[in-house]
């Protein structure tokens, strides 16, 4: 059943630009307000800068680490971060949210951090899409 998820990821190019085709192991719901993430979906940035509510079920005796990355920025047209740049960093569940970043995360690349730290293939993905809101005119 939950190898049927696998489909919108390679439709996005997650699988293939983010990561390698795998055999998801866990589930994972993601919530962002009221707004349940599914795969693929748009949400609008404004958002999106809500921290977002992440569970996943596995195997209570594992550890889990949570990668969250932006691999198309700065703009789809303009991938200039190689595999994303970290859109996120989390030492605790309290962490706050960072949108700047230190220019050695540049190019930061999933595949590298997960073999670096022998983390093995991901166990489960999700992901989103958010595009540029129209301004709003003022009068």
């Amino acid at each position: 059943m939950m190898a049927a998820s696998v489909d919108p990821l390679v439709v996005g190019r997650v699988i293939g630009d983010v990561l390698d085709m795998y055999i998801p192991t866990a589930n994972m719901s993601v919530y962002v307000g009221p707004k349940h993430i599914t795969n693929g979906c748009e949400i609008k940035p404004s958002v999106a800068v809500n921290p977002p509510k992440v569970n996943i079920s596995g195997n209570s005796d594992e550890l889990y680490t949570l990668v969250m990355t932006d691999p198309d920025a700065p703009s789809p047209s303009e991938r200039t971060c190689e595999n994303g740049s970290i859109g996120l960093s989390w030492i605790s569940p309290e962490a706050p949210i960072h949108q700047k970043q230190p220019p050695s995360r540049a190019n930061f690349s999933t595949r590298m951090f997960a073999g670096h730290l022998d983390l093995g293939l991901p166990v489960a993905t999700v992901y989103f899409n958010a595009q540029k809101e129209p301004a709003s005119r003022r009068r």
